[in-house]
């Protein structure tokens, strides 16, 4: 077998072994996928930003001091938000099919005919025993549903919570910096009247013997 050969049959040995991860852990759960997919794209773009202000010669030091942190602090509160929010709206929709809460004519059928308990509860899962088309059923109503409480997971964390979430920490940063603007500017007036603070009679004594004791005036 020829090299070109064996790396054409390495890479369709991880070419298939990336497929079966990708199908063995979203395969019925694609919002869980749109989840950390949107994480990581999120990461990427606020890493891209920071390196960008990191590495642009036209922003001072000072500057960079301040948009660094910043840029940080918006990439949290966009991935954090992202995520917890996203995720969690996915994790109720397939919660809701697994409990039988959210289920189709047929899956419905199957619960009857089976005598399915405890429909509802957080750890119920009607699928356990489940064969045939019923599964197959199933698995294509938990998919639609994980797919659609992502989407509206995340529109209400990137449309709704994180602007608000955002502002409220520029609001924050912002009297922060007032506050410490202040204070140096309070800094500098009391350093210039200590400066230019009138002297005593005894020190312009001091100062004056000291400027004509060595003169030759005479009384």
């Amino acid at each position: 077998m020829t090299p070109l050969n064996n790396l054409a049959e390495l890479a369709s040995k991880k070419f298939m072994s990336v497929k079966n991860y990708l199908y063995k852990h979203y395969g019925e759960e694609p919002g869980k996928m749109l989840v950390h997919t949107g994480v990581l794209s999120w990461t990427l773009s606020a890493a891209a930003q920071v390196m960008a202000i990191v590495f642009n010669d036209k922003i001072s030091k000072k500057e960079k001091l301040f948009l660094i942190p910043q840029e940080c602090a918006d990439a949290a509160i966009n991935i954090l938000s992202f995520y917890l929010v996203t995720n969690a709206f996915t994790n109720f929709g397939v919660k809701l099919v697994k409990s039988g809460k959210l289920t189709t004519p047929k899956i419905d059928k199957y619960i009857k005919d089976n005598n399915v308990k405890d429909i509802g509860k957080i750890t119920t899962d009607i699928s356990k025993n489940m064969t045939g088309d019923t599964l197959e059923e199933f698995k294509s109503l938990k998919s639609g549903i994980s797919m659609i409480t992502n989407t509206l997971g995340s529109i209400i964390s990137c449309n709704l919570l994180t602007p608000v979430l955002r502002n409220e920490y520029a609001a924050r940063k912002q009297k922060e910096i007032l506050a410490n603007q202040k204070l140096d500017k309070n800094s500098q007036e009391i350093s210039k009247m200590q400066l230019f603070k009138p002297l005593s009679m005894a020190a312009y004594q001091k100062l004056a013997y000291t400027k004509f004791s060595g003169s030759d005036m005479k009384i």
